[in-house]
């Protein structure tokens, strides 16, 4: 299938990019033939974000949102940053990047079904369910689509009787648009040195919940944010409460992916911090909802690899374009995304086009993007010294620098800083009693989560002596901890022990593919529509 331009991912970044192509193609009375992939079953199935909405961006985009109807219902009224102890809490003052005055709380998966509804509108063909599974190239070695992946390959990867091959998608242009972590990015990195000069990506884990409440609780509009307990001064993370519609409470824990310890189970801690006596009273009596789980990137300006390279662009956190210390990354995706698509457009028609769309680098340089991340560049970086350090460096670099420090900070691989276990005490984590703080099973469930029986595997080990040589006797087998969804399992004992993976349970959160100590995990696309289901996350 021909097309002019293709959108692998059906996120903010990618459905904007695909709304503003058809825009100013509009605009010149021109036809632009685009289509947009998704992997999950339908639009916002795979969207997980906190979300506080910084509308900037969707006012360039649509400047009469509010009569298009976009799901921006809950107006931020207040906002709280706390820290927190093991039996109290202390109210702190809410940094300027961390003001929310202006935004909405909202959901991110279903403000994404609302930008799929204008996107087809225009014209766009989005196709739901067909994860791109493989980069396809030219005779001159430039990006010429993708292929979605096969359906119907047994366990073995042999076609069943249900087999459909998948389609090539083949494009002048191909906007890369995946996500955090993207399967088909890390081979673009690869094949065309894209990170050369660039830090290298860190990365979070973030774990969210979605409750319904006490009505008697319910502060529509009220944003909270905690640092402290259950983390440590060395460990860096920290909890998002938004209050938003219908009794509805979005709660979630992020820990960064630099984390020493590899008895840390990140889910395990965000299950801890529930029960702290100023959290748990906001969750007694309500019901929970949904669940799941995502990595996001948090290198910021110093980590974004080459935006550009023959036949296509990179978009959105496919890139890294998260402003950490606002805790925000919508508007920047977003932005991201219209700053690509205009100069993806006035490469195709231009009497003479080139094979890549360079102008969108400068693009970005010369905007308000390239200075916000640039403001904040350090920040991030600082909390590697701890809690205290980062802080005070953080407000140093805020109030007396103003973002402008002459200098700037570096970032390092995350897999790279976990420790031996013997290093550290086993933590030993309450168990859940089932009303407040939850197993990792019974939170998979509510994720929705689904993949076809008998398919590949899609968690890819590039050695499979690896788990029992290295991850087991060194670091004590760190995978059944870091991964949110119980994938990773090992059973056994003595010499019989293995690592199991538990690959239905997968909730695509790529933590995986990130902070295994050795890189020997490499997360591919699993058949299209598997994995989970958000409702409303």
């Amino acid at each position: 299938m021909e097309y002019d331009v293709v959108v692998v991912g059906g996120g903010p970044s990618g459905l904007t990019a695909a709304i503003h192509l058809k825009q100013l193609a509009a605009e010149k009375g021109e036809e632009l033939a685009v289509c947009l992939i998704e992997k999950g079953s339908e639009i916002g199935a795979h969207i997980l974000s906190g979300a506080c909405l910084e509308p900037h961006t969707l006012a360039e985009l649509f400047p009469d949102w509010k009569e298009r109807g976009a799901p921006l219902h809950t107006p931020v009224v207040e906002d709280r940053l706390l820290f927190l102890t093991q039996q109290t809490s202390y109210r702190l003052p809410v940094p300027p990047t961390m003001h929310n005055q202006g935004n909405y709380v909202i959901s991110l998966g279903n403000f994404c079904r609302w930008l799929g509804e204008q996107a087809e509108e225009l014209g766009v063909e989005i196709y739901a369910g067909f994860a791109g599974a493989e980069v396809l190239y030219d005779d001159d070695g430039a990006v010429a689509g993708v292929a979605t992946g096969d359906m119907g390959r047994d366990v073995n990867g042999q076609p069943t009787d249900a087999f459909e091959p998948g389609v090539e998608l083949r494009a002048k242009q191909t906007i890369f648009a995946e996500g955090c972590r993207g399967s088909l990015t890390k081979t673009l990195f690869e094949r065309f040195k894209l990170r050369e000069g660039a830090d290298p990506q860190t990365y979070g884990i973030g774990i969210k919940e979605l409750w319904e409440i006490d009505p008697a609780k319910f502060k529509p509009g009220l944003t909270m944010h905690t640092v402290g307990w259950p983390m440590d001064f060395s460990t860096y993370g920290g909890s998002f409460l938004y209050h938003f519609e219908d009794n509805k409470v979005a709660v979630g824990f992020v820990v960064g992916l630099d984390y020493q310890n590899p008895w840390l189970s990140p889910f395990d801690e965000f299950q801890r911090f529930k029960t702290h006596p100023d959290i748990r009273s906001t969750f007694e009596g309500g019901r929970r909802l949904a669940y799941g789980a995502r990595a996001l990137n948090e290198g910021g300006l110093q980590s974004l690899p080459k935006l550009t390279f023959p036949g296509g662009v990179l978009i959105g956190d496919t890139a890294g374009f998260l402003n950490v210390p606002k805790v925000k990354g919508t508007h920047t995706a977003m932005k991201s995304a219209m700053l690509a698509a205009k100069s993806v457009f006035e490469q195709l028609a231009s009497e003479t086009p080139s094979a890549e769309a360079v102008s969108y680098t400068s693009r970005f340089k010369e905007s308000w993007l390239h200075e916000e991340l640039y403001r904040v560049r350090n920040i991030r970086p600082a909390f590697r010294a701890g809690l205290v350090l980062g802080f005070a460096y953080g407000a140093l670099d805020t109030y007396l620098f103003r973002g402008k420090a002459p200098w700037t900070l570096h970032n390092h691989a995350d897999h790279s800083a976990l420790k031996p276990a013997a290093e550290y005490d086993k933590i030993e984590y309450p168990k859940p009693d089932g009303k407040i703080s939850f197993d990792k099973l019974s939170s998979v469930f509510i994720s929705n989560t689904n993949h076809a029986e008998g398919q590949p595997c899609h968690l890819k080990l590039r050695d499979a002596s690896v788990p029992m040589k290295v991850n087991w006797p060194v670091y004590s087998g760190p995978e059944a901890r870091f991964c949110p969804a119980g994938v990773y399992e090992y059973v056994g004992e003595g010499e019989e022990r293995r690592l199991q993976i538990n690959s239905q349970n997968c909730v695509h959160c790529k933590t995986c593919d990130i902070k295994d100590p050795t890189q020997n995990i490499d997360w591919v696309v699993p058949e299209g529509g598997g994995g989970p289901n958000y409702p409303g996350m």
